[in-house]
C-alpha cells in the first residue's frame, strides 16, 4: 500500500480529535490509501484480487500506516488508470472532502462564483480543479509563493492574503469554501450575496452570522464513499483534475513527513511511500 494524506493524522496526534476519536493506544496511524487487493471477503462483490484501488477508510478504522490494510469495500473505488499509486494515495481525503464541501452541500454549478481559501493547500488544490470542472468563477487566497501555482491549477482571481485584503476585494460570491476558521471564516460573511452559502471544514454553522447575512451555513466532515470515489477517479481519467502531490517520504520518515506537514506551509499533498 501507498498512503496518503498526514494532515488530517496530525491533527489527531496532537490531541485535537480526542473528543471525537477515542482511540486506544498502540494503534496505527492513517485513513487513506492506494495499493492491490490481495484477498477479499466471502461477502465482497466490487473487487477480486489484483484490483488497484484507492480508498479511505472510516474515522474509526485507522491502519493505513502499513504494507497491509484492511478496508471496506464500501469505502474504496478502481484507481484512475492514469496515475500511479502514489498519485492515487493523494486523492481520497481531500478529493471527498471538496466533494461533499462543494457538490453535496453547496450544490456548485456553472457560473457560480466561489471564494476557497487556501488555495495551495491539499483540499484547496483539488476545490480549485473541482469547481472549474463544474463550470464556476473561482477566487482563491494564498502567499505570493504560490499564486503561479494556483493559477496554473485554474483560479481566475488571487488573493495574497499576506498583503491583500479579500473583504475589499470581491463581493457577492455564491459559495465560500472555508479550511481556515476563526477570523477568516467570520470575514467571509462579508463577501457573500444574500441565499449563497458558506461551508467551513472547522466551523459549526454561526447562526447570528447567517441570520445577519441571510446565507446558509453549512459544517462538512468528510465520510468514505466509493461512488463519490469513482467520479473523482473519471474526472481524473478525463484529465479535468490533476493529483497534486508535492513531496514523497519513506514509511520510516513519517516523523519527518508528519513535521513538514504541521508546518502550515506545505503545498498539495504529502504521500508516504511503502518499500517496493
Amino acid at each position: 500500500m501507498r498512503q496518503g494524506s498526514t494532515r488530517l493524522t496530525g491533527r489527531f496526534v496532537k490531541g485535537n480529535l480526542k473528543d471525537f476519536l477515542p482511540y486506544t493506544f498502540p494503534l496505527i496511524l492513517g485513513w487513506e490509501a492506494a495499493g492491490i487487493v490481495r484477498r477479499v471477503g466471502e461477502a465482497v462483490t466490487l473487487f477480486k484480487p489484483g484490483d488497484p484501488i484507492f480508498v479511505l477508510n472510516e474515522f474509526t478504522r485507522p491502519g493505513c500506516y502499513a504494507e497491509f490494510v484492511t478496508v471496506d469495500e464500501r469505502n474504496a473505488a478502481i484507481k484512475p488508470g492514469n496515475i500511479n499509486f502514489v498519485e492515487a494515495a493523494s486523492l481520497p481525503l481531500v478529493g471527498l472532502t471538496a466533494w461533499q464541501a462543494l457538490v453535496d452541500a453547496a450544490n456548485i454549478s456553472e457560473g457560480k462564483r466561489v471564494l476557497i481559501h487556501a488555495g495551495a493547500g491539499g483540499v484547496g488544490s483539488f476545490a480549485i480543479q473541482l469547481a472549474k470542472a463544474r463550470g464556476a468563477w473561482v477566487a482563491t487566497t494564498c502567499s505570493a509563493a504560490n499564486i503561479a501555482f494556483v493559477k496554473e491549477l485554474g483560479a481566475d482571481e488571487v488573493i495574497d492574503y499576506t498583503k491583500e485584503d479579500f473583504t475589499a476585494l470581491l463581493k457577492e460570491m455564491d459559495i465560500v469554501l472555508d479550511t481556515m476558521a476563526g477570523k477568516v471564516y467570520r470575514d467571509s460573511f462579508k463577501v457573500m450575496r444574500r441565499g449563497g452559502v458558506i461551508v467551513s471544514l472547522l466551523e459549526e454553522p454561526d447562526q447570528e452570522l447567517t441570520a445577519a447575512y441571510g446565507v446558509r451555513a453549512e459544517h462538512v466532515l468528510v465520510k468514505p464513499n466509493s461512488r463519490q470515489l469513482a467520479e473523482i477517479g473519471r474526472l481524473i481519467e478525463s484529465g479535468s483534475i490533476q493529483p497534486v502531490v508535492k513531496q514523497v517520504f519513506p514509511l520510516e520518515e513519517v516523523r519527518e513527513a508528519h513535521n513538514r506537514s504541521q508546518s502550515g506551509h506545505t503545498v498539495g499533498k504529502i504521500v508516504l511511500k511503502m518499500k517496493e
